[in-house]
């Protein structure tokens, strides 16, 4: 499956439908999204059928009437299958398949489907595999209603076992695998991130199709796919981003998030995220287009919280401010987030301040220095470097200047009969020691 642009997947004709416990994020268009979703999976959306209820019936979900309006709506678009924007379960799932007669899937499956069909790398192929068997344990028994007894006994042992039996030990061992494969992977990838302690690391973080990956292409020169597709980025890219009065940063784009993102996804993708759990800072990349951007970011801010990062440094990025319908649009939205930046990935426009904000925030408790000692001196160009990132050297005679960014608490453990020790000038340019300097007037990041 290496597309899902496939045969047959392409003409399946879907309902969608929605049962609202609560009032929707978007009270006009409530189903938007899952028609996004439903299109990034390669099925033409017929119709959308919603019921309002205080809570979801326990047999079909729907009430018994809205079920025989949907099997009128079926009928009439010839529909193929029924996507609920709920997640049901397997009784619910299979209580429908068999009142309606065509295919029923909810939401969580189709975003399952949707990362199965772009994962790429062996590990995001892994995960999604784990969380798709996770998902589909419960629901082996829709798959064969035909046997009658489902679970082991007298009877049912070596020989005489099950065809359902054999499919759930199957099922068992196999995510039993998956999960010692991905738990060693994620130690590696672990250690992996964690050792790259002689650069400074920033994640791209937010919604999915925010532009996280554009915003990447745009800062660092790279290439990587950047679709205006939900979910076109599924494994973690690093790249160097040189950031002007700092120097070079890793920049890690990640998988977007999304309004109720399956819980099973998160915890598969866990070593795919290492990047965001280590990272440095944070750059939350909303869409301030999106007429949903404050749901969209509140949805975001808890699935980091869900990953144990929400306390990390984040710097709010409002990315395509070139596509908000007007100035006055855009300067409500920006009143509303204040701390924001907001920026264009597309046009470039807003990234020079973006790169500031970046480096204040990156400098904050660091001292950019120039130490200058003997070139012999190993002992203690090796701590410098064990310390701190040592960011240029220059040689005159028989002395050496070495320009590092240090922690400002480490500056004075400096062996001061062994070197001289300056504040660095940076010529004009705003710092990252300037950032850091009690004066100074720091960008403030927001969680």
């Amino acid at each position: 499956m290496r597309d899902r642009e496939r045969k047959g997947t392409e003409s399946e004709r879907a309902v969608l439908v929605g049962v609202l416990l609560e009032p929707p994020v978007d009270a006009e268009h409530p189903l938007d999204e899952l028609a996004g979703l439903a299109a990034t999976a390669g099925t033409r959306v017929v119709a959308e059928l919603t019921q309002r209820r205080d809570r979801p019936d326990q047999t079909t979900y729907l009430g018994k009437g809205k079920v025989e309006e949907l099997r009128g709506v079926i009928a009439h678009h010839d529909a193929d299958v029924v996507i609920f924007d709920n997640d049901l379960s397997p009784a619910q799932t299979r209580n429908l398949e068999q009142a309606l007669e065509v295919k029923v899937l909810d939401r969580s499956e189709v975003i399952l489907d949707i990362f199965a069909a772009r994962a790429r790398t062996y590990e995001a192929r892994l995960a999604v595999e784990l969380a798709q068997l996770e998902y589909s344990l419960p629901r082996l028994k829709r798959m064969w209603t035909h046997l009658s007894r489902l679970k082991m006994g007298i009877g049912m042992r070596g020989p005489g076992e099950k065809q359902l039996e054999v499919d759930r030990r199957l099922v068992e061992k196999r995510i039993h695998d998956l999960k010692t494969e991905l738990d060693e992977i994620h130690d590696r990838r672990e250690r992996q991130v964690a050792s790259r302690h002689d650069h400074m690391t920033v994640s791209l973080v937010g919604y999915t199709n925010a532009g996280k990956s554009t915003l990447l292409n745009a800062l660092t020169g790279a290439d990587v796919l950047a679709e205006d597709k939900l979910f076109a980025t599924l494994d973690t890219r690093t790249r160097r981003w040189r950031l002007p009065g700092w120097g070079p940063v890793l920049l890690s784009d990640t998988v977007g998030f999304i309004r109720d993102l399956p819980h099973r996804l998160i915890a598969s993708f866990k070593a795919t995220l290492e990047e965001t759990r280590q990272a440095d800072l944070l750059l939350h990349v909303a869409d301030a287009s999106s007429p949903l951007v404050d749901a969209q970011i509140a949805a975001v801010r808890g699935v980091l919280e869900e990953l144990g990062v929400d306390e990390k440094d984040t710097i709010l990025v409002l990315n395509k401010v070139d596509a908000v319908p007007d100035r006055s649009a855009q300067k409500r939205i920006l009143a509303r987030y204040p701390y924001a930046i907001g920026i264009s990935a597309r046009t470039s426009a807003g990234l020079p301040e973006l790169a500031r904000a970046v480096s204040d925030a990156l400098g904050r408790g660091f001292r950019d220095v120039d130490v200058e000692a003997d070139p012999g001196n190993g002992r203690l160009l090796a701590w410098l470097g064990r310390h701190g990132e040592v960011l240029s050297r220059r040689f005159s005679d028989d002395r050496v200047v070495v320009h590092c960014r240090i922690p400002a608490s480490l500056v004075g453990r400096i062996p001061e009969a062994e070197a001289t020790i300056r504040p660095h000038a940076h010529d004009g340019e705003e710092t990252a020691s300037r950032a850091a300097s009690p004066t100074a007037a720091p960008h403030p990041t927001v969680r």
